[in-house]
């Protein structure tokens, strides 16, 4: 039996994955810095602020722009990030994922978020020009584990979900108007309810694009 170390893992899992482009956790920046927090070699803690939250207008009408993000700029168009995420979250809303934060009328986030004992939201939330949209499916609430990968091409973003970190399942591409060329992107967790849970970031990794370039009908000429 053959035993890799954590390190070792990741880059064997990457191989599978595609080239590691250049990353660091030294060059991640805060947008509103959580109480509780700490950051080691590839492993990121954050322990949630209660009423923390990312939502613009569409439906409850409130705007709620609180909650910790924690991002890299890249000028680079093509690119995916992988990371881990591991979650004790027990109320309602608690949720955790990737997120590109580009200010509080622009930004995309995917995640798992909280319902109840039975069922999680698995899914993501893009904000254009102040307004949110919402789209999730359920999973069960014992899930606390997921991976994401996040990947862009120019103004456009795919995210994916795994719980091996191997095999990817689209969750949502999408567009985000304000994304030209120099953007953030990240981890970020919340908590808009009275609550606080730990959420735990591994194994992040920026990589070469592995949406690939659409091989089937062509482009509009007229577009």
């Amino acid at each position: 039996m053959v035993y890799f170390s954590i390190k070792q893992l990741a880059e064997k899992v990457a191989g599978i994955r595609g080239n590691l482009m250049e990353f660091s956790l030294d060059k991640l920046i805060w947008t509103r810095k959580p109480v509780n927090f700490s950051i080691q070699e590839n492993k990121i803690d954050i322990i949630t602020d209660p009423h923390t939250d990312l939502w613009q207008r569409t439906y409850y009408h409130f705007r709620n722009d609180s909650a910790p993000v924690l991002q890299m700029a890249t000028q680079e168009n093509y690119f995916s990030f992988v990371v881990k995420t591991t979650f004790d979250s027990q109320h309602r809303f608690d949720q955790c994922g990737v997120v590109v934060y580009l200010d509080s009328e622009n930004w995309l986030k995917g995640s798992i978020e909280y319902e109840n004992e039975e069922f999680q939201r698995l899914g993501s939330v893009v904000t254009n020009q102040g307004y949110s949209d919402w789209a999730t499916t359920s999973i069960d609430a014992s899930i606390k584990s997921m991976w994401y990968r996040l990947s862009r091409r120019d103004s456009d973003f795919c995210i994916e979900c795994s719980q091996d970190g191997i095999h990817f399942q689209q969750i949502r591409i999408c567009h985000l108007r304000e994304a030209k060329d120099d953007i953030r992107f990240g981890i970020y967790d919340c908590s808009p309810e009275n609550s606080s849970f730990k959420a735990s970031f591994t194994q992040l990794q920026m990589l070469e694009c592995q949406w690939l370039a659409h091989d089937g009908q062509a482009p509009d000429e007229n577009h």
